[in-house]
């Protein structure tokens, strides 16, 4: 485990590392996270930058990405951990190491969330389903959500839901093996109505169970699910 801790020791370790490489197979994994999220642990847990207190936290960042620069160039894995808790990392990084893990080891969420709560920040691709009919004006669906069988099967009845469906997951089992060979190893794909209860549901739990069947690494999240039944 190496950090900016290591001062002037950092220059050397590019060289260590292509030395030993060539004596034993070696991977470099490379944990980064977003300055927003740096700045917020940084400030939750009280702690000061490991290059001191003399600057402030956000331009510690700056030199500290500067002076590890060479090192994450290095690297076989860069595993960006903004979007994990400290369970899922440590899942994760299991996962990844696995000996007998695939290369389809990317682990995609499909968050369905209401635009009126506004748009997860962490989402990587948004598609917005406000264009499909709303249950919200069926009263007997009104407090329901789209996980019901009774609400998945109305707006599965319309063909424009069906086809949508099956031209989005179409594009995401072509678009995860490029995200995977760029080294991407969390993808987070949001969808959107207006409330997040009925269609973001329904189409967030479909298209995760394409992408499960496509062999993909799937959890389905429903940040809006359930808040006041007025909502749509």
């Amino acid at each position: 485990m190496v950090d900016v801790r290591e001062g002037s020791k950092l220059e050397q370790l590019p060289g260590i590392v292509k030395a030993v490489r060539r004596m034993i197979p070696t991977k470099v994994a490379f944990l980064e996270a977003s300055d927003a999220v740096l700045l917020r642990r940084f400030s939750e847990t009280r702690r000061p930058h490991p290059l001191g207190t003399d600057a402030p936290v956000n331009a510690s960042l700056k030199t500290e990405r500067r002076h590890l620069a060479s090192i994450r160039a290095l690297a076989d894995i860069v595993i960006d951990t903004s979007k994990f808790n400290v369970h899922e990392l440590r899942a994760h990084i299991t996962e990844r190491f696995r000996e007998q893990a695939t290369e389809k080891s990317i682990l995609v969420s499909c968050v369905s969330f209401g635009f009126r709560h506004g748009v997860p920040e962490d989402a990587d691709l948004v598609f917005d389903v406000r264009f499909l009919p709303n249950p919200h004006f069926v009263p007997e669906f009104r407090p329901l959500t789209g996980r019901d069988p009774r609400v998945a099967k109305y707006i599965r009845s319309f063909p424009q839901t069906r086809e949508f469906i099956h031209r989005i997951s179409d594009l995401l089992v072509y678009l995860l093996p490029h995200y995977i060979h760029e080294g991407k190893s969390y993808l987070t794909i949001g969808f959107g109505c207006t409330g997040g209860q009925h269609r973001s549901v329904m189409i967030a739990e479909e298209v995760g169970k394409r992408l499960r069947q496509a062999g993909h690494r799937v959890k389905v999240v429903h940040r809006d699910m359930p808040r006041k039944r007025t909502g749509r």
